[in-house]
């Protein structure tokens, strides 16, 4: 199981008919939370981010349904939901589910913190574990942005199910993200047997800088210190299996623009602040490079990785020198080239974006990672 070991607005003048239209798209989207229904969901997200760009709160270039309610409460000068209003959200299938832990410390930050919840075992034996990483360009971003669908859907299945923060750039550049990554899958593997979790089943998942981390993780070298004086530093940060929303297995410059077939592309904010870089002539520097290299995931892919379920919310389309970045970055040519890659490998992957070939095994990255943890 553990392999590869080594040391290491203010509001606009809208109109009442177009308050209507925002609000029936926001409805239809928010009442689609079936997991099979994943990909529509997100294809609807998709096209109402790019009519209402500034429905993106924390301007990762993705669109949350959480942000999509906020916007519409904000067009339509919605006051604070009051507490039968909340009681009444509660109903639904998206209601708050209260962590079995909550704030779990696993580093000194504030930003080390993990919520867990656990599911029931019958027999009292072990559960496997689904972690959830957020996005937000490693600039922003919160663990509460996990789906209460999907945790609600793990836990029916015997799952367990954390959330975590991890430090951002402002705190510092590439490679603490990561290895706050890292640490808080060692945190649950150290307190496996204090939780009842399968320290051999565990599982990642994300979208965007969390579809990221999640493929680096699952990539990377083993960074266990087998020799460490720091218990947790000895526990292996593998993974079963990754399902990764419009994450990025790529990320050098001449990678992208091989892949994309193009000469340039736009700038992306959070790349600089993730390098520690002022500008792009930065890129050319060989430590800068050699730090880009290392962040990327596809340079630590080997051919005992685990399996990948990858998936998108656009259709595969051209890419040219000023497609905005919050296009780009998400993009299912990522997906496309690297399943293109294992497949050479004779690797196990799964791609699903609108347009790509029909997956019969798995319904979705969250039906994936039930069957793969469950198998």
């Amino acid at each position: 199981m553990y392999r590869k070991l080594v040391g290491c607005v203010t509001c606009h003048p809208f109109s009442a008919l177009r308050l209507i239209a925002v609000s029936a798209i926001l409805t239809s989207i928010l009442s689609v939370t079936a997991i099979g229904a994943q990909s529509s969901r997100q294809a609807k997200l998709q096209k109402l981010l790019k009519k209402y760009p500034d429905a993106d709160a924390n301007k990762d270039g993705t669109l949350t349904a959480e942000e999509a309610m906020a916007y519409r409460d904000k067009m339509m000068g919605k006051a604070k939901p009051t507490a039968a209003a909340k009681d009444k959200k509660t109903a639904g299938s998206e209601h708050l589910i209260e962590p079995d832990y909550a704030d779990l410390k696993y580093g000194p930050h504030e930003r080390n913190a993990i919520d867990l919840w656990l599911a029931k075992s019958e027999d009292g034996s072990p559960t496997p574990l689904a972690i959830f990483i957020h996005g937000g360009g490693f600039r922003g971003g919160d663990k509460s942005k996990v789906s209460m669908a999907n945790v609600k859907t793990l836990l029916d299945s015997g799952i367990s199910a954390a959330a975590i923060n991890y430090r951002l750039t402002d705190v510092g550049p590439f490679p603490m993200q990561m290895h706050d990554g890292a640490r808080a899958i060692q945190f649950l593997r150290y307190h496996a047997k204090k939780y009842n979790l399968d320290k051999s089943r565990f599982a990642c998942y994300g979208g965007s800088a969390g579809g990221c981390m999640s493929f680096w993780l699952a990539f990377h070298d083993d960074l266990a210190d087998p020799k460490s004086k720091d218990p947790v530093a000895r526990e292996s940060t593998r993974l079963t299996c990754i399902a990764p929303n419009v994450g990025q297995p790529a990320l050098e410059r001449h990678i992208l623009l091989d892949w994309f077939q193009v000469e340039s592309l736009t700038e992306h904010n959070g790349m600089r602040p993730l390098f520690g870089i002022d500008g792009l002539d930065d890129l050319e520097k060989p430590h800068v490079k050699a730090l880009v290299k290392e962040a990327s995931p596809l340079t630590h892919l080997t051919k005992d990785d685990p399996p990948v379920f990858m998936t998108y919310g656009a259709p595969d389309s051209d890419v040219t020198e000023t497609t905005p970045p919050g296009k780009w970055v998400h993009h299912p040519r990522f997906g496309i080239r690297l399943k293109e890659i294992m497949d050479k490998m004779k690797m196990e992957s799964y791609l699903k974006y609108p347009g790509a070939p029909e997956i019969k095994k798995y319904e979705s990255g969250i039906d994936f990672i039930i069957k793969k943890l469950k198998s």
